[in-house]
């Protein structure tokens, strides 16, 4: 399956992407490309749900998660927190296989999205980038503190 991220890579568009990849694994995809060309940045939500879906992948036995075609800086951010040991990264550049740029759905931004759906899809993300990393935890902690408070006792 080919995701290409076009702009940020942020926590408005991170439940999009879990639930996209969700519904792909339930279908039996287990090979995702996600190709960052026209991502300039990401942020700890994105990238925890990166890890969250390379995790399930691996929970399952099969399957990966390549990243491809990135720039500096988002190659600096995976290897800061761990995860280019996490997914096979690709520096040099792919091009989607014919016919796969067809079957593109874009997964929308949702700056409307539930507070609290928003909030739970944080505290999945970062908890996956700890269960990747577990020296993630120290960079990590009070945000997960936070997001578990904001959880537990919604205003």
């Amino acid at each position: 399956m080919w995701v290409r991220v076009e702009g940020k890579g942020s926590f408005l568009n991170s439940s999009g992407l879990r639930e996209f990849a969700r519904e792909m694994v339930n279908r039996g995809h287990r090979e995702f490309v996600v190709d960052l060309r026209n991502c300039p940045v990401m942020d700890s939500t994105f990238m925890g749900t990166l890890a969250g879906i390379s995790l399930r992948l691996r929970e399952i036995g099969q399957g990966a998660v390549h990243v491809t075609n990135l720039n500096e800086r988002n190659a600096g951010l995976l290897s800061n927190l761990g995860l280019d040991k996490l997914f096979a990264i690709d520096l040099c550049g792919i091009t989607p296989p014919a016919g796969m740029e067809a079957k593109t759905e874009a997964i929308e931004s949702n700056a409307e999205q539930d507070r609290a759906a928003q909030a739970h899809t944080m505290l999945e993300a970062h908890e996956a980038l700890v269960e990747a990393a577990p020296e993630n935890l120290t960079k990590f902690k009070d945000v997960l503190q936070y997001l578990k408070q904001d959880l537990a006792h919604p205003e």
